[in-house]
């Protein structure tokens, strides 16, 4: 690992035939926006050989940035996957968006991955949000590395940078995060940067040298060993610190010279569990050459440092009705366990399933059973089939290049899968499992949209349905007060981009259109009401009149009906239709056309004709006592309110604390929630969070979380009320 011989490239422009898990290494790359993981993805690739200097695949087409979003809007927006090959090793490589909207594309990249990549910015810092993804890997004990990028910016700082993470990801024990080599720098240019054009291991002791275009190896110049002596030593006692062999510390403070191989043996085996996390720098090849800087050294440090799939625990399953089942393993020859991680649809596939196969092997044109997912509330309905899968395939670019089997600890495309959707199972017909699903963030940012026209009417239903079937952190939502089709995003770049892809891929153009929150009505005060209904004009008149009074009745409470009708006033079979006709009259709305809740209505007396009478009159005498009511009463317009909870670091509190205040909001609580983080508990309207997700990202510097749930209905503030009637009115004056 980085003091080892330079290994052979694997063949270019094939798939890699993968027999074993422990041919794989599945390595998922982690960093806030614009730290370098798609260009680190593709100067892996083309040191490995898996594309040619112009950075495309044999066959052509793009490798990184061909998803026609991403290229608009440069900027990853989806997880992707590039296979290479190293020293005889398939690695998967996941490169996932850093931008915060896509976080549900991160945590499909953390399931399918068994080790991480944290990629930092030698100019640009740790960001929190990273911070919170190294804290939920380490929770689960994945294996990470840093890597450090941009080194040739004017204000990049790599003994800087290493510090910073030594704080940021090194906890109660920093000298578990260490360079295994230093930069060599050059001679510095006209304003001051040294330029870094190579690397000395410091277990080794070798220098490996990228500047003359490609990677070199020699011995250090007399100059270049006293740089290494004392970030050396320590390397040596945080690997000897994490070794296996208690007696190696002893021996190596009484002054021994504990030999390289044991060294690499110890790291290694100290980076596959988890407790030890190499820093490594790493650029792209600027000459031309293929080999960028660090890049050999990263290739060595993923297949001889990562776990294999079989050295991590696969996740638990259940039959798809709960049953438990005994715990599997990573076995080529075990039972069926697969996982959709990604559902993507291609303009010549179809839908393509990215599936990571945790146990037994998937081959071509079988049958599977399909169980899931638990995310009916989301759109996401459940499933419980069996499908027929078509071809096999790795991805690369735009190219599906076919593969014959995927065996367990292997990722691949799945063709033809039409129920499946992401956090789907995938098991043998015959014994169906259920794995345990992936903790996915809640959507809290509303958009409402409307079809352009009529020709997109036609086919929204089935642009949402396919749109939300590849996301399961979108929620699709047809509100039945508001009568609004809604979509619960992330954020606003994640409502962006769904509303593309309804463009681009569906055919769907829709306007987004300012969302709703579900308002109620209420009585201010107890109001009676006289609904009089007589049309005699020849024929066959209609006749009824009734007499209610309405009384306010505590939140929640509904509508009650009352009858209080004595002597017959009302003869027996109207009065239904008179309840009928009022809880017509409520659902309409009395005042601002919101429903009316929460009253009770009382009928007092009325009359009725003998002929003229009938069902369709008494319902609209009810309607008529009840507008007559209202129309000589205080109506208050009920908003509905949420409990927030929101998650933040501790220096984050007082700032957030303030701005739910602002937002109308009553603080009820806050306790502590884990090392250095507050969980305040606050009640607050719905109408004043809408934006509530992006507003609290910027305020808290993407490190706070929030959770909402409906409470009540409360009355709104005159002032609101009178505003928001006013708005209710304009169409109807001509404003």
């Amino acid at each position: 690992m980085g003091d080892k011989t330079s290994t052979h490239p694997g063949a270019a422009g094939r798939a890699a035939t993968v027999d074993h898990p422990s041919s794989v290494r599945n390595v998922v790359l982690v960093g806030h926006s614009g730290s370098g993981k798609t260009t680190l993805v593709e100067a892996l690739a083309l040191a490995s050989g898996a594309v040619n200097r112009a950075g495309r695949v044999e066959d052509g087409g793009c490798l990184s940035d061909y998803d026609e979003i991403e290229h608009r809007q440069q900027r990853s927006v989806q997880l992707s996957l590039v296979p290479v090959e190293w020293d005889g090793i398939k690695i998967n490589l996941l490169d996932t968006p850093g931008y915060a909207d896509f976080v549900g594309e991160l945590r499909a990249g953390l399931r399918a991955a068994d080790a991480a990549l944290f990629v930092v910015s030698a100019a640009d810092g740790v960001d929190g949000a990273t911070r919170m993804v190294w804290d939920e890997c380490a929770a689960v004990g994945m294996p990470r590395a840093i890597v450090v990028t941009h080194l040739e910016a004017a204000r990049a700082d790599f003994d800087g940078m290493t510090e910073t993470c030594r704080t940021a990801f090194g906890g109660e024990d920093p000298d578990a995060v260490l360079p295994l080599y230093l930069p060599l720098y050059g001679e510095a240019g006209a304003d001051g940067h040294r330029p870094v054009h190579g690397l000395i291991g410091l277990l080794s002791q070798r220098v490996y040298d990228y500047s003359g275009g490609g990677r070199k190896e020699r011995d250090p110049e007399s100059g270049e060993l006293p740089l290494i002596e004392e970030a050396r030593n320590r390397l040596i006692e945080g690997i000897i610190a994490e070794s296996e062999d208690e007696s190696l510390m002893d021996r190596y403070l009484g002054g021994e010279d504990i030999d390289i191989k044991t060294l690499i043996g110890d790291l290694e085996t100290a980076v596959a569990r988890g407790s030890f996390h190499p820093v490594l720098a790493a650029a792209p090849a600027a000459d031309g050459s293929k080999e960028g800087l660090g890049t050999i050294e990263l290739l060595e440090l993923i297949t001889g440092g990562f776990p294999t799939p079989a050295e991590r625990e696969t996740p638990a399953v259940t039959t798809p009705d709960g049953k438990p089942r005994p715990a599997l393993t990573c076995d080529p020859a075990g039972p069926l366990a697969a996982e959709v991680v990604k559902t993507s649809s291609d303009p010549y596939v179809g839908r393509l399933s990215l599936v990571r196969v945790f146990s037994g092997t998937l081959h071509p044109d079988e049958t599977v059973h399909v169980s899931g997912h638990g995310l009916a509330d989301r759109g996401h309905e459940d499933h419980d089939v069996d499908e027929r899968i078509g071809a096999l395939s790795a991805p690369f670019g735009k190219q599906q290049r076919t593969v014959t089997k995927v065996v367990a600890g292997d990722l691949a495309c799945v063709a033809k899968l039409s129920r499946a959707e992401t956090g789907d199972t995938l098991s043998a017909k015959d014994a169906p499992l259920l794995m345990a699903p992936w903790d996915m963030p809640d959507p809290l940012l509303p958009v409402a949209i409307q079809a352009h026209s009529k020709a997109d009417e036609d086919k929204l239903s089935q642009g949402l349905a396919r749109l939300v079937a590849e996301d399961p952190t979108m929620r699709l939502e047809q509100n039945p007060h508001t009568h609004q089709v809604v979509l619960w995003c992330l954020g606003e770049a994640h409502m962006d981009v769904a509303l593309e892809r309804l463009r681009a891929r569906y055919g769907v153009q829709v306007d987004a259109v300012p969302h709703k929150v579900s308002l109620r009505e209420t009585f201010g005060a107890k109001a009676a009401g006289r609904g009089r209904h007589v049309k005699q004009s020849g024929g066959h008149g209609q006749y009824a009149i009734c007499e209610i009074e309405v009384e306010p009745l505590p939140g929640g409470s509904g509508i009650e009906f009352v009858d209080k009708v004595v002597g017959g006033a009302v003869p027996r079979q109207f009065i239904p239709s008179v309840e009928k006709g009022v809880r017509a009259q409520a659902a309409r709305g009395v005042a601002a056309g919101y429903p009316l809740v929460d009253i009770r209505v009382t009928l007092l007396d009325g009359k009725a004709h003998s002929v003229d009478s009938s069902d369709a009159a008494f319902q609209t005498a009810g309607a008529l006592a009840l507008r007559e009511a209202a129309a000589d009463a205080a109506i208050h317009l009920l908003e509905p309110v949420a409990e927030v909870t929101v998650l933040v670091p501790d220096d984050y509190v007082g700032p957030v604390m303030s701005d739910l205040s602002g937002r109308r909001g009553r603080v009820v609580g806050t306790e502590q929630s884990g090392a250095g983080r507050t969980l305040v508990r606050a009640e607050v309207p719905e109408i004043e969070i809408g934006r509530y997700a992006v507003d609290l990202r910027s305020l808290s510097h993407g490190t706070g979380r929030f959770h909402r749930s409906y409470a009540r209905h409360e009355p709104m503030p005159p002032q609101l009320a009178t505003k928001i009637r006013a708005e209710r009115e304009k169409p109807e004056n001509g404003g």
